[in-house]
């Protein structure tokens, strides 16, 4: 049994210590906003805050997240879409939407840290984030606009 707080509850989870934690998110606590990509951890569409920092759940085992605090892209809309969600709304920067769990978590991460962010810091923070539809300027336009709504 491994316990974690996730989106501000504490779980209790009966699965093996090396079960991704994208598989525990989404089978066994059903929560789907975290995609399932790539598998290694190379596309961020399954980015969760771990103890506050990004990281990919779908490599990340469940005992790394054991007595940890995850946020999910559930968790940033626990009270309606948090300012970067609201942003991309807005600017209508998602298409598809399969990369923007992802990308919201990254882009929430990176203003938490740095409010003042600039657009060459946004692109770098989500150089990792696949997007196959292509809306990248938009998606950097959205969370510039953001930054105002953080700070």
């Amino acid at each position: 049994m491994t316990s974690l707080t996730v989106n501000g509850e504490r779980v209790d989870v009966d699965r093996p210590d090396d079960t991704p934690l994208l598989t525990v998110l989404r089978d066994a606590l059903g929560l789907v906003g975290s995609r399932f990509g790539c598998g290694q951890g190379l596309c961020g569409a399954c980015m969760v805050l771990l103890d506050g920092a990004p990281v990919p759940s779908c490599d990340t085992p469940l005992w790394q997240a054991a007595d940890a605090t995850v946020m999910t892209v559930e968790g940033l809309a626990a009270d309606g879409p948090n300012p970067v969600q609201q942003s991309l709304i807005e600017h209508q920067a998602a298409q598809c939407g399969f990369c923007i769990s992802g990308i919201v978590v990254r882009a929430t991460a990176l203003l938490d840290e740095q409010p003042d962010a600039s657009s060459e810091d946004v692109a770098e923070a989500l150089e990792r984030n696949l997007c196959r539809c292509g809306t990248h300027q938009r998606i950097v336009e959205a969370v510039l606009a953001a930054r105002a709504v953080t700070a």
